[in-house]
């Protein structure tokens, strides 16, 4: 029978979590090359790639914690930076593509258009 005690069930934790990042980075960069237009392409930059770079600053974080007991404020700042500034970057990059007219590819969408929505509010 295996046993483990806390301090290797912690390491594998971490692990996982580094694993878990590292695999959402992965989907994330096969989404910036699959998907067709600007706002698809963001989408998969900012909130998947934000997702894999703080699950994996998070198990760091928390191994230099438990084998160090070293606080790294470095790592702190990084994930805190990269939670506000990320998703705030990637909505501001889209909103510019919308106001200056990039067209969406909407080939796989059964509704209408979002631009066909403001032309008949017009009307």
């Amino acid at each position: 029978m295996l046993y483990l005690n806390v301090n290797d069930s912690i390491h594998i934790i971490l692990a996982l979590l580094i694993l878990i990042g590292s695999i959402m980075a992965l989907i994330s960069a096969i989404g910036i090359i699959r998907f067709e237009d600007i706002y698809t392409r963001s989408h998969a930059a900012t909130k998947s790639s934000t997702l894999a770079v703080l699950l994996t600053l998070t198990g760091v974080f928390i191994y230099f914690i438990v084998n160090d007991g070293y606080v790294s404020f470095r790592l702190l700042l990084g994930i805190m930076f990269l939670y506000l500034t990320s998703p705030v970057a990637g909505h501001l990059i889209t909103r510019a593509a919308y106001n200056s007219g990039v067209d969406m590819k909407v080939s796989f969408s059964k509704g209408k258009h979002l631009n066909d929505l403001n032309i008949e509010k017009k009307k």
